[in-house]
């Protein structure tokens, strides 16, 4: 705990001690069913079928979703990125970005609330305590209870199973990196490399602390979302509301109470809403940046509300103008498809068709023209030559017969190796050229020439050859 901190207050005779951070209180979120937590859980299938099952699948004879680092090649099933492409990445993190404003204007926090893995990776560790240890109420009573050994099991239980699921995601976090075949045989045998460890260890780590103890301490307390969420937000954004209006006063009753006769609302104040939040909160209380909208709470009180017989909706995905205005849903929905989230989906649909676009017509070929400079240039009365290293990359997993050209000056000529050239699949191949031309073809200097590298498509014979362009500086002294 820390140290308080003395105040004099200007009329008490004895000081205030006030503390500077809260201290944590424990959270036992209360299971719950229904519509939203059957969508909720799916994501969480979704999400790990996705995370734990491809590594596993095969391309090709190779991993399909391989990050290979050392060699600089990404693969993702039938695609090859290289470094050069990186531009693939920055489109990709500004769909992202986009995506996420683009939710957040719609209905607030559905990322944090459906699909991301710090809610994933909670909901798993806490299914799991909810099966070692038993309900809410079971689990608060066996943290109040003295150390005994049925607590002893079902403590090391419950961390056990943690531990292991954690290290299972950091072993296959790295299975992106390292062929996840190869580095199973590597940790059964103990045999693997220092950074494979570490990694392994260290996202087994993050994830064990992160899912099983911080909790909800990382949404509100870590995570940068949470802080600037708000301004992404207006008056016609979905949230998770309580119609204050229906709700109030709240108070207990019987279900065959007539509330209304006694000046009740809805609300017969249970706290379900509250038990159930993984944050904690009081949805009551209005909208909370703590709030990571993962519609337990409207489950809960659905369950409520079915139970005494009272409508469904309490608490309920609304907006702010819907809840002053009464509006009706099909006018709440037209007034979340507002000009700000037709722009917002415009320009995210542009991005993303115009992406798909450069990628399906991408050229597999890239060449990189090197003045060799060992020897930059030779030259007699006549003649003048110059010497040039084309690396040549093959970015798809075919092999390659190209041909070189050259031109841009009369009578130049190109000196290199027997053509075609094999590229192998997926490689690099540095071709020397050495290229002719007459001193009287061009100016004294620096003159400007192109090369041509062709290679017909061995998939598709009807189509026209692959043709790639880079342009050169030819010296004449």
């Amino acid at each position: 705990m820390d140290a308080p901190v003395k105040l004099n207050h200007p009329t008490a005779a004895e000081p205030l001690e006030h503390s500077l951070y809260e201290i944590r209180q424990k959270i036992y979120p209360r299971a719950v069913t229904g519509m939203f937590a059957t969508w909720r859980w799916g994501f969480v299938l979704l999400t790990q079928l996705v995370f734990y099952g491809s590594p596993w699948l095969t391309w090709n004879g190779r991993q399909a979703v391989l990050f290979d680092l050392a060699s600089r090649k990404f693969y993702i099933f039938g695609l090859v990125f290289w470094p050069q492409d990186i531009v693939y990445l920055t489109v990709l993190l500004i769909v992202c970005a986009y995506s996420l404003i683009l939710f957040t204007a719609v209905a607030g926090r559905l990322w944090c609330g459906f699909a991301c893995p710090q809610t994933v990776y909670t909901e798993i560790f806490m299914w799991i305590e909810r099966k070692v240890e038993g309900e809410r109420l079971a689990r608060m009573k066996l943290d109040k209870g003295p150390l005994s050994a049925r607590k002893f099991v079902l403590k090391a239980t419950k961390h056990g199973l943690w531990i292991a699921l954690a290290l299972w995601t950091g072993f296959t976090f790295v299975g992106y990196f390292t062929p996840i075949k190869t580095l199973g045989q590597e940790v059964l045998t103990l045999s693997t490399g220092p950074w494979e460890s570490f990694w392994i260890l260290f996202y087994g780590f993050a994830t064990y602390g992160n899912a099983g103890w911080m909790r909800e301490q990382v949404c509100k307390y870590m995570c940068p979302y949470a802080r600037f969420q708000g301004v992404m937000f207006d008056p016609d954004t979905l949230i998770i509301t309580y119609d204050r209006e229906r709700g109030e006063p709240r108070g207990s009753r019987s279900r065959s109470d007539d509330h209304k006769g006694k000046g009740l609302g809805d609300c017969v104040d249970c706290g379900i809403c509250v038990q159930v939040c993984p944050t904690g909160i009081d949805i009551r209380n209005g909208l909370q940046y703590e709030c990571i909208g993962c519609t337990a709470c409207i489950d809960g009180c659905n369950h409520v509300m079915e139970k005494m017989g009272y409508p469904k909706g309490l608490i309920r995905y609304s907006t702010e103008n819907a809840l002053k205005g009464h509006y009706s849903a099909e006018r709440m929905v037209k007034r979340v498809l507002r000009p700000r989230v037709l722009i917002y989906t415009a320009i995210l649909w542009t991005i993303i068709i115009g992406a798909l676009f450069t990628l399906y017509n991408r050229v597999p070929l890239k060449v990189d023209v090197i003045r060799d400079r060992g020897s930059v240039m030779r030259a007699d009365e006549e003649e003048a030559e110059n010497v040039y290293r084309l690396q040549i990359m093959n970015t798809q997993e075919v092999s390659r017969d190209v041909r070189i050209s050259v031109s841009g000056l009369d009578g130049i000529e190109l000196k290199s190796e027997a053509q075609p050239i094999r590229v192998a699949p997926t490689s690099s191949h540095v071709v020397p050229v050495r290229v002719e031309a007459s001193r009287r073809s061009g100016q004294k200097g620096s003159n400007r020439i192109q090369f041509t590298i062709e290679a017909a498509d061995p998939e598709r014979s009807d189509r026209p050859p692959i043709k790639v362009v880079e342009k050169a500086t030819f010296v004449i002294p």
